[in-house]
């Protein structure tokens, strides 16, 4: 699955711009200029997505337009690891078992905020037979 989404960036009367997100209507943002806004897109997405981690959500479909906002990889490795695990009903303990972790382990690979080795992330989601795949395009 691709973390990417669409995102609507919105002129304000007192020259910011508002940043919103059609599938993530918890993730709002704002920026001086577009850049700025895009940047702080990122983080908003993280943190809102980490609140559907946290609640036990079902993570919102991509989006598809070709401005969408990327989630990084290694975020994006904590979700679909997050995804598979619901999907798959397997809980932190169970994974922690199958990776002779704790489950406290297992809690920080989902926290979005923890700073994770992505080959750790990589091979929980082996043991539940998935793969990373990393996709480079142009910005």
């Amino acid at each position: 699955m691709r973390y990417v989404y669409d995102v609507t960036i919105t002129p304000q009367e007192d020259g910011s711009y508002l940043v919103r997100f059609p599938q993530i209507p918890e993730a709002i943002t704002d920026g001086d200029t577009v850049e700025e806004a895009r940047e702080q897109a990122v983080d908003a997405l993280v943190a809102a997505l980490g609140g559907y981690i946290e609640f036990g959500r079902p993570l919102p479909q991509p989006g598809s337009r070709p401005d969408a906002i990327a989630i990084p990889p290694l975020q994006a490795a904590k979700l679909a690891l997050y995804a598979t695990m619901k999907a798959g009903r397997v809980s932190n303990t169970e994974l922690a078992r199958q990776l002779g972790v704790t489950e406290n382990a297992v809690r920080r690979l989902l926290d979005l905020d923890h700073r994770s080795h992505f080959d750790q992330v990589t091979r929980a989601l082996a043991l539940l037979g998935r793969r990373v795949i990393l996709d480079v395009e142009a910005a």
